[in-house]
């Protein structure tokens, strides 16, 4: 039997966390004809949002309680066990049958823990991981990564079509934010792969604009690596994805390769550029890791 999806007129939004993804995902939302009112820790971000006619809720506990759906984009595990778990926090203040889909990329202990205590209180929580960069998101094209019931993650649907192209159900509880790390794996790697084709074509005397425009054309270098060209190119880089955020997924996945026993020789060098970088370029995106293996 067809399960109910959301209705967006009938629909009580609550979103926490409003950062790089997250006040652009509140943006979407409200744009496509959402019913949703925001939270943040920190309030010059709500401020922000406010300006755009977005609803703030005066507290966390006051948006939870009006919520029927609550998202979450947190930047790291300490956020997110906090927000959820602390006294006060989201899990004990949200009624059975609250939906929550928590969209932070955090390690995959964390996310099943979150599903072992919503599932004791009701909540049906689903991890849902989020691939794809900001102007991905305010452009509804980013990639969703979920783990949870089957039956929650066909309800949101509705949701989904409002901010992303496409959807995966990956598997149980916290299998969303697994597939997101083995999918920025591979972002770190082609990061540092690129960086080092910059470094050596320079060696060899290439034009680095020739060489960049070369590379763009030819079936080896994604899509998603072109806009990251043109940074390199005009040595513009402004945030789209930070590289501390890629420096803490990396950190992710390294203990998480610990654990499961992978051995991965190449993320262990892309994992020590990127530490060695995020102390002074932490805020910058991703691609400033070239300078950085170029020498400049």
């Amino acid at each position: 039997m067809p399960v109910a999806k959301l209705d967006k007129l009938k629909t009580q939004v609550g979103f926490i966390g409003l950062g790089l993804m997250g006040s652009r995902l509140t943006r979407r939302l409200h744009s496509m004809g959402w019913d949703i009112q925001a939270w943040n820790r920190s309030p010059q971000p709500a401020k922000e949002l406010r300006k755009d006619g977005i609803a703030v809720a005066a507290s966390m506990a006051n948006l939870v309680a009006e919520s029927d759906v609550i998202l979450s984009s947190l930047a790291n595990d300490a956020a997110v066990r906090s927000v959820y778990l602390d006294k006060g926090g989201v899990l004990s203040t949200a009624e059975p049958g609250t939906i929550i889909l928590e969209m932070s990329t955090i390690s995959p202990e964390l996310s099943r823990l979150l599903h072992r205590e919503a599932g004791k209180r009701g909540i049906n929580l689903l991890d849902v991981a989020i691939s794809g960069s900001t102007p991905a998101v305010e452009a509804g094209m980013v990639t969703l990564l979920a783990g949870g019931d089957a039956n929650t993650f066909e309800q949101c649907v509705s949701l989904y079509e409002s901010i992303a192209k496409q959807w995966f159900l990956i598997g149980a509880g916290s299998s969303g934010v697994q597939m997101k790390l083995v999918v920025n794996l591979l972002l770190s790697l082609d990061m540092q792969s690129i960086a080092e084709a910059v470094s050596f074509g320079e060696h060899l005397q290439i034009d680095r604009n020739v060489l960049l425009d070369v590379l763009s054309k030819t079936a080896v270098i994604p899509p998603a690596f072109v806009g990251k060209f043109q940074k390199i190119k005009n040595s513009d880089y402004s945030p789209e994805f930070p590289l501390r955020l890629m420096s803490k997924d990396m950190d992710l996945i390294m203990n998480a390769a610990k654990v499961s026993g992978a051995d991965l020789p190449a993320a262990t060098v892309a994992h020590s550029v990127l530490t060695a970088t995020v102390r002074t370029s932490g805020d910058l995106d991703l691609a400033a890791i070239t300078p950085y293996v170029v020498g400049e």
